[in-house]
């Protein structure tokens, strides 16, 4: 089973795609799609798109899986979190790959043990269960972590 997590955002855009064989798991690749603050939302959508487009098609995943989306204090952030959620979603579904989400304490626990783990934590247990995996940075291990969590949350 190949999944892919997504860890969508406006800015940079992380995923992360896994093998999982029952409860064996191994990194397959991972990366960050940034997007130019200064272009028009239209040009950053298309981008995500356009990259999401390319990794779907590089590594035909199975499924995917993304965070469920959170509020923020600042309404502009979270109008532009789900305008890149959909169009990261809409790039699945439009491939025909079906997207399980996932809360973010749920990730963590999975991942780390606890609902309450910090980046830190995440990214450090991203070493043991993933050894050898080189992560294109914090966005892709966010990604990865959803991938993980989806694994052993979905069976």
């Amino acid at each position: 089973m190949i999944i892919l997590g997504l860890d969508p955002s406006l800015s940079c855009t992380g995923w992360g795609v896994i093998r999982a064989e029952g409860a064996r798991i191994s990194h397959v690749a991972n990366g960050q799609v940034p997007t130019d603050a200064s272009a028009p939302m239209t040009v950053r959508l298309a981008t995500l798109q356009a990259a999401l487009v390319e990794v779907i098609a590089a590594y035909r995943p199975d499924r995917a899986a993304a965070e469920e989306v959170y509020l923020n204090k600042n309404p502009q952030s979270t109008l532009k979190l789900a305008q890149a959620r959909g169009a990261v979603l809409a790039t699945c579904g439009m491939a025909g790959v079906a997207v399980n989400e996932h809360a973010a304490r749920l990730v963590k626990k999975a991942v780390v043990g606890t609902g309450g783990a910090e980046k830190q934590q995440v990214q450090a247990m991203l070493k043991v269960l993933l050894p050898g995996a080189t992560i294109a940075g914090a966005d892709a291990a966010d990604a990865l972590a959803v991938a993980i969590a989806d694994a052993h949350l979905t069976r």
